[in-house]
């Protein structure tokens, strides 16, 4: 089965189309042909290679897919061949402490498809039943393919990780990856007061679009990020920082939240290593907390709110998947809002 990912770690030179088996169902299983697929942060970093993520190689790419059930396995009884579904990339394994607390997002045999497991830019997948979810009738495709890893991870990152209450001021750093735009929108319907910060003035303008209250621009001069800020929430501090930048930014929304408040880290897309002033946190009674992925019944949550149009994906562009490696680029574009999705015909 021919599908686009690496059969070496590297750079974006390594990209192209290698080969894999075609999967089977086993038992609990399902197989659904794609229609859809999206690539994330995740997969310039699986592409380069994850610290201790031992992968098999050659290696599919892509978390998220939406597609037609193709085949079940045994015992499978909620989806049927032919069903419209969306998947949900996060694979736990339903014994362990936490998976009987219903903290899935906790388990320690925790995996993702496209990091951990093959992924979605291929003709087939193959995930545990509790994994595919019928696809909204709103949605297309490529929405379906859109929507899974980055709502699931914002919803936990500011409803369960975050605490977002009605009413708090709530920071999102940076504008144009698909969590971010997630993020905005969530932390709207949990009914808080977004602002928007970016280096890109067009960016976080269009982030008005998608709920933002406020747009601002920072820099590394006169206009850095503590400052407008604490200039925005009228030297109150922010309640919530929501951070999937890393080293650069990490340390200045520290010095920008507000008493009790929290800054909330889903990702290091700049560099994992970060240096804070410890008297912040103490002096402010505030904490940094880290949030990844989602728990089953959080997962649909999102669900719901995309069914009912409360929450909507956001695409960047869209191309066949026979352009994977053009499409894998727009990642180095300056002007990416959204994600990126990949489409098979049927």
């Amino acid at each position: 089965m021919r599908g686009f990912g690496f059969a070496e770690h590297g750079g974006l030179d390594r990209l192209g189309f290698v080969e894999i088996p075609t999967p089977e169902p086993g038992p609990g299983e399902v197989r659904v042909a794609l229609r859809a697929a999206a690539f994330n942060r995740l997969d310039r970093f699986t592409l380069a290679g994850i610290p201790g993520v031992a992968i098999d190689r050659p290696h599919v790419l892509g978390s998220d897919g939406a597609g037609v059930v193709d085949r079940v396995g045994e015992g499978v009884t909620t989806v049927a061949p032919g069903r419209s579904v969306l998947l949900n990339p996060g694979i736990w394994d339903g014994t362990c402490d936490a998976c009987r607390r219903g903290q899935e997002a906790l388990c320690r045999n925790y995996r993702i498809v496209g990091e951990h497991l093959q992924g979605t830019a291929t003709r087939f997948v193959v995930v545990p039943e509790r994994n595919v979810h019928p696809l909204p009738e709103r949605l297309s495709f490529a929405e379906g393919a859109a929507a899974p890893l980055v709502f699931q991870t914002a919803w936990r990152a500011m409803k369960t990780v975050g605490a977002v209450a009605p009413g708090d001021r709530v920071a999102v750093v940076g504008a144009g990856g698909g969590v971010a735009t997630a993020v905005v929108q969530v932390a709207k319907l949990l009914g808080a007061r977004v602002v928007v910060a970016s280096r890109s003035p067009e960016k976080a303008e269009r982030a008005r679009s998608l709920g933002a209250d406020d747009a601002l621009v920072f820099d590394d001069g006169d206009r850095p990020l503590d400052r407008v800020l604490w200039q925005w929430s009228a030297k109150n501090g922010v309640d919530v920082v929501f951070d999937s930048v890393g080293a650069p930014t990490i340390p200045r929304s520290v010095r920008a939240v507000a008493r009790g408040g929290r800054v909330v880290v889903i990702g290091a897309t700049a560099g994992p290593v970060a240096e804070i002033d410890l008297r912040t946190l103490f002096w402010r009674q505030a904490s940094v907390r880290g949030s990844t992925m989602a728990g089953a019944e959080e997962f649909r949550e999102v669900l719901d709110h995309l069914a009912a149009g409360r929450l909507r994906p956001v695409v960047d562009s869209e191309r066949p998947l026979e352009e994977a490696v053009e499409a894998f680029r727009r990642f180095e574009a300056a002007d990416l809002f959204g994600k990126i999705v990949v489409t098979l015909p049927p």
